[in-house]
């Protein structure tokens, strides 16, 4: 037979493990507070991460222009000349047939895409008297806007 002390010695220690089973999880109420509190937080958050992307394409925009434009700056010091409106981009990777000292390729990659999937736009001259411009229509792919659907254009 078991002695009495260590009978009593097991009741409290289950007691015991009762009681730290009770206290161990977070109960149903606690969980759904938890949960409406990130919930709030995310539609106070969000909206502001959601516009940031839109935000970054006219700056992703003025940066790839700037590239091309380093590199149609390296294609007049060797040719002499600015691409014409009819070589365009292109010849910034393959050598046009009119341009003899053409040391290219001038861009190490593709030719990129703006940042809404569209190719840039390039005439030679400019329109403002300019030896190039090159751009990008924007969100909207049409000439004009505000926002994003703002035109973004350099001139050389």
């Amino acid at each position: 037979m078991i002695p009495e002390t260590i009978i009593a010695r097991m009741r409290v220690v289950a007691a015991a493990r009762r009681r730290a089973d009770r206290q161990a999880g977070f109960t149903l109420i606690e969980l759904l507070v938890v949960l409406v509190i990130i919930g709030l937080l995310a539609t106070l958050v969000a909206p502001n991460f959601i516009g940031q992307s839109e935000k970054a394409k006219p700056k992703a925009a003025r940066v790839q222009l700037e590239n091309l434009r380093n590199a149609l700056d390296m294609f007049q010091l060797d040719v002499g000349r600015y691409p014409t409106t009819e070589e365009g981009l292109e010849s910034l990777r393959v050598r046009p047939n009119s341009a003899s000292r053409w040391a290219g390729p001038y861009l190490r990659d593709e030719i990129p895409v703006d940042p809404w999937g569209r190719p840039y736009v390039y005439r030679s001259p400019g329109e403002g008297g300019g030896n190039y411009d090159i751009g990008s229509y924007g969100a909207d792919g049409r000439t004009g806007g505000d926002s994003n659907n703002a035109d973004v254009v350099i001139s050389g």
